[in-house]
Order: structure tokens, then C-alpha cells, then sequence
């Protein structure tokens, strides 16, 4: 078993070769190398969040399952906070930089999932911390745009624009990305608020957004009515939920990755594929532009008084 040293932590890497998209014949290693490349841009995105994993050891044809505790046999050195919930306390991975990143990777735990708050705010130590949900503010939104068929992203685009628009007129901003699946997702960057304000004010608008869009926009869960419409999610603002990180690779038939937009890309869009990004088009959009969302961790807007 290959041994490797990345930023002084030692880790063992198993099963480099082995296919992991066999319709691309991409491989768990070639998975690795990507993390090592874009992780600059991708650590500050999940750094201090309670990690979940999408796990898929036999492939994405293979078994999968959603991790949430720290497995059997984690390293000291990864950190952790143990994360108070309503009925139980989960264990989480705190992926803190480039080593824990490769070390969750060779597991084959290549989905990172976070959600919309910190455990941590900037604590060092490596000491295991332990959080109350409830207590944790909200630092971002997320709005989950989701098409149903035979609606594609070309439509989830335009229900991005609608959404952009309602949230300027808000004095809010938000910053694209794909979600490496079907749709797209957009993030607004908070000060801190609470969890059930946040929300509140995502289901508002996207309540707002279907009177006004009924042609186009759904903000109701129901499956039954979603062909031909995008289904806006603000569900994922609960402190219980989570949503795929930017730049991580998805276990779908090909590695597309959860990639960031410009809002350009977002007007342009007329064919779905436009919109499909693999791991080499992500490094290479990584030179070209840097990190598109690096806003997110500079920008702060504070969420809208709710009307009575």
C-alpha cells in the first residue's frame, strides 16, 4: 500500500488503479489528483463545516451510502466536532485542509456534503470540539434549483435569473454554481442570522417567486408537480440539511463536479451541456478564473426583516 506525505501527515492510499466511473474510466487515484489541485479553492468553502460523506467504495455503479460520523480507524489528526442534534449527537469530520481532503478521498468518500453554518469560528486546537446545532447561526442560503423533466438547467437558468433579480431587490447578492447533477445552485452570503430565519425567508421567496412564475417556478415539494417545472428547494436551510460543496466531484455515470459560474454562463445558457463540467474543465476554469465564489467568504448582507 502506497504511503505519501502531504503537509507532514502521513497517508496510506489503497486502490489508486481502480475504476470508479466506469463509463469514463476514471479512476479513485485520478479522483485524489484532482482534490490535490483544486483544493486551494475548495477547502475554504467547507473548512470549520460538519462534514457528511457520499461514499461509493465499489463505484458509482456500485453500493453507496451517506456517512456521517467519523469512521472506525480516523486519523488523530483529522479534527472533528462532535455535533449536538434534536435527537442524537453526530460525530462529524471537520475537513480542515489538504491532508484530511485526501485521506476522505482514499476512502472513497468523494461526495462532501456541508451545511449552511460553522461548528467552528477560527478555533485551533485539535482536541475534539463539541456544538449545539440550535446554537449555530446561519452564515449563507441556498436555493436548490431543480428541474423536473423534461425542464433541464436551460430552465433552471432562467429561474436563477428571476431569483437573482428578487434577491437584488432585496439588497442581496448571490453567487452560481452547478450542482454537478441536473440543476443549479445559488448561495447568498449572510451575517450571521439564525437557521429558522434563514429559511423562513428562502420559503418566502420562493413562495413569492411561484405566484408570480407559475408557468416556470415551484416552491412546493410535491413530486407530482414537477415535470416541466423547476422546483426552487429552500429546504436545505435547515440546520439538519446539507448541500453538495462547490467543486466536489459527484457520483453520477461521468465525474461532473458541483462546478462555480458566472452569471454570464448562467444568461447564455441554451443547451444543457453547456453546463457539464469534468474534473480537467474545473482545473482549467480554476486558472482561467480563480474561485468565482471567493465572494462567499468576503461578502456579508444581512437577511431582510420578515413582514408581519
Amino acid at each position: 500500500m502506497p504511503v505519501t506525505e502531504v503537509e507532514g501527515r502521513r497517508l496510506k492510499l489503497s486502490n489508486l488503479d481502480k475504476v470508479l466511473w466506469p463509463e469514463y474510466g476514471f479512476t479513485k487515484g485520478e479522483a485524489l489528483h484532482y482534490y490535490a489541485q483544486v483544493a486551494d479553492v475548495l477547502l475554504p468553502h467547507v473548512r470549520d463545516r460538519a462534514a457528511s460523506f457520499l461514499r461509493f467504495p465499489d463505484g458509482v455503479e456500485g453500493e453507496r451510502f451517506f456517512a456521517k460520523n467519523a469512521p472506525a480507524g480516523t486519523p488523530e489528526w483529522v479534527r472533528a466536532a462532535d455535533v449536538e442534534m434534536t435527537r442524537s449527537t453526530v460525530h462529524h469530520v471537520l475537513v480542515q485542509d489538504l491532508p484530511t481532503l485526501l485521506w476522505a478521498a482514499n476512502l472513497a468518500a468523494l461526495e462532501l456534503h456541508v451545511p449552511q453554518w460553522k461548528a467552528l469560528d477560527g478555533r485551533g486546537g485539535r482536541k475534539p470540539v463539541r456544538v449545539r446545532a440550535d446554537d449555530r447561526p446561519a452564515d449563507r442560503i441556498v436555493f436548490d434549483l431543480d428541474p423536473g423533466p423534461p425542464a433541464t438547467v436551460v430552465e433552471c437558468c432562467r429561474a436563477a435569473l428571476l431569483l437573482r433579480d428578487a434577491l437584488r431587490a432585496d439588497g442581496l447578492d448571490a453567487w452560481p454554481k452547478t450542482s454537478g447533477s441536473k440543476g443549479l445552485h445559488l448561495y447568498v452570503p449572510l451575517a450571521p442570522a439564525s437557521a429558522e430565519a434563514a429559511s423562513a425567508y428562502a420559503k418566502a421567496l420562493a413562495r413569492r417567486l411561484e405566484e408570480e412564475n407559475p408557468e416556470l417556478i415551484l416552491h412546493r415539494m410535491a413530486r407530482k408537480l414537477r415535470p416541466r417545472k423547476v422546483f426552487v428547494d429552500w429546504s436545505q436551510n435547515s440546520r439538519a440539511k446539507t448541500t453538495v460543496a462547490p467543486y466536489v466531484l459527484r457520483a453520477k455515470a461521468r465525474p461532473t463536479v458541483s462546478t462555480p459560474l458566472t452569471w454570464g454562463e448562467v444568461e447564455d445558457c441554451a443547451d444543457p451541456d453547456e453546463l457539464v463540467f469534468l474534473p480537467g474543465d474545473v482545473q482549467g476554469r480554476v486558472r482561467e478564473y480563480g474561485d468565482l465564489l471567493e465572494p462567499l467568504l468576503s461578502e456579508h448582507f444581512d437577511l431582510p426583516e420578515m413582514p408581519d
